[in-house]
């Protein structure tokens, strides 16, 4: 039993001994509070900053916007252009929000890297030749990971050139439009009109078209017969416009007088109206209704005709 004791002492008091069984375990774990605090503190900072840039009142620079785009932000204060900042202001907050998820998942990936290597140098595994062979596993993914770094530069320069955010509606080409629910460096995320969450790589976005950002045009198009007073016709769809915007259900959308556009196409049973009128971002869709509706009222009220005025969908005229 002495002799169990004695080896027992002996191998408790080697150097070895002590630096497995507390020296590294205690870097270890000390290692692993630092990396928890300055992830924790990091976390705070770009929740702050976000804090702070979202409810300052600036402009958040844009890259291509500053060179190539115009501010259109109204100068008075009416209801409408009060409006319109409203949104704007809502678009910055969100593009902010995004940035900052962006800067966590950073964070989050250097302090943790950082601990690892710590680790392993602790553990007495030489990382020089792994940090030096980054360079070369980088080139590596770089040839044999194209699409993947396509996606995070595509999603860097989306970013920075702010083409969309959370809560835009979007068309990113191959008939996928919705409204974005979520922005990474990799994917874009969103919804489409019937429900279907769309994932999208950045890298495979060749185009956007955001229906969301500054400001919307609501049109419509109005079939009416040949054999109707065209002057007439116009009259009757921009009166209806008028009374349309007026309603209070709609009026907070609409940013301008409606505008008649004249005939844009003429066929041999038919022939278009066009009509259109500046709205919110994004309320182009429920202005357009709305002015659908009320067009349609007025013109069976007024004798207006469509293509086919005595068949299936028309306007019978008692003569």
């Amino acid at each position: 039993m002495e002799t169990t004791l004695n080896t027992l002492s002996t191998w408790w008091n080697e150097p070895a001994t002590q630096s497995w069984l507390i020296e590294k375990p205690l870097h270890i774990l000390l290692t692993i509070i630092v990396a928890s605090v300055a992830h924790w503190l990091l976390r705070r900072l770009i929740d702050r900053l976000a804090r702070h840039n979202a409810t300052t009142p600036i402009s958040l620079p844009r890259i291509a916007g500053t060179l190539t785009r115009r501010s259109r932000e109204a100068d008075d204060s009416s209801a409408q252009a009060e409006a319109m900042r409203q949104t704007q202001e809502a678009r910055r907050v969100t593009r902010i929000r995004t940035l900052a998820d962006v800067g966590k998942s950073a964070a989050a990936i250097l302090v943790w890297s950082w601990a690892i290597l710590a680790i392993l140098s602790t553990l007495g595994v030489n990382v020089a030749p792994i940090i030096a062979s980054a360079g070369v596993v980088g080139v590596a993914l770089g040839f044999g990971a194209q699409s993947l770094v396509k996606d995070f530069l595509s999603g860097i320069f989306m970013l920075l050139e702010d083409q969309y955010g959370v809560g835009d509606t979007v068309d990113v080409g191959n008939g996928i439009t919705g409204e974005v629910e979520e922005v990474t460096l990799r994917v874009t995320t969103l919804r489409d009109i019937d429900g279907t969450l769309w994932y999208v790589r950045n890298g495979e976005i060749l185009r956007v078209g955001n229906f969301s950002d500054e400001y919307s045009i609501a049109r419509i198009q109005v079939p009416i017969g040949l054999s109707n007073d065209t002057d007439k016709a116009a009259e009757v769809i921009l009166e209806s416009a008028k009374k349309a915007v007026a309603d209070p259900a709609i009026s907070n959308f609409v940013l301008g007088e409606p505008t008649f556009n004249g005939i844009t196409d003429v066929a041999p049973d038919h022939l278009s109206l066009r009509l259109s009128v500046k709205t919110l971002p994004a309320k182009q869709w429920t202005v357009q209704r709305r002015l659908l509706s009320q067009a349609l009222a007025d013109m069976q009220a007024a004798g207006i005709t469509t293509p086919y005025p005595h068949g299936v969908g028309g306007f019978k005229v008692e003569p």
